[in-house]
């Protein structure tokens, strides 16, 4: 997908347009199975390998505030978009409000996200090429942590590197 497909599909908020190529949904299905077997759950793969945190997870302060609730890695299994496009997910010691009916972000939720983002990425990277979306309840592959995705285009990689703390996604590591 380009960039101009993303923005138009996270705007009108059909996120499950959002897809993987055949070839990397293989590939994710085996990465997955393996971590499984290796850690018996992806949730408990992501907490000790990727973010380094414990349950139960406890938030220090106010939400957004506190850097120890954050932590900003690449998406290991992006979506089949174009390859200038950088794909984050931002992981919460929080939870994020939803609408119980919808399974989406609340008014406030959403509010508080887009604050954090204006402050953390469109400092850094054009407004206009900074786009955020939080998967529905129904699509998240990994629901025992919050987090939302942010996608950036064609963004400074060394402004990437220190907002992730040199972070690899998995997809690009050797089996």
């Amino acid at each position: 997908m380009t960039w101009e497909d993303v923005q138009i599909e996270v705007k009108a908020n059909r996120i499950d347009h959002l897809r993987r190529l055949p070839s990397d949904l293989r590939r994710y299905l085996a990465f997955t199975w393996q971590i499984k077997q290796d850690y018996g759950a992806v949730s408990k793969f992501l907490l000790e390998k990727r973010l380094g945190w414990r349950l139960p997870l406890k938030p220090q302060g106010p939400r957004f505030a506190c850097a120890d609730n954050i932590k900003i890695l690449y998406n290991d299994w992006p979506y089949g978009i174009d390859s200038r496009i950088v794909h984050l997910l931002v992981w919460t010691k929080f939870v994020l409000e939803e609408d119980t009916e919808t399974g989406d972000l609340t008014i406030d939720a959403r509010n508080e996200i887009e604050e954090y983002v204006n402050k953390t990425f469109r400092t850094r990277v054009p407004k206009d090429q900074v786009l955020w979306f939080r998967n529905w309840s129904s699509l998240k592959s990994v629901g025992a942590v919050e987090h939302f995705h942010v996608m950036l285009f064609d963004p400074d990689m060394d402004f990437v590197e220190e907002i992730t703390n040199g972070d690899t996604p998995y997809s690009n590591r050797e089996p």
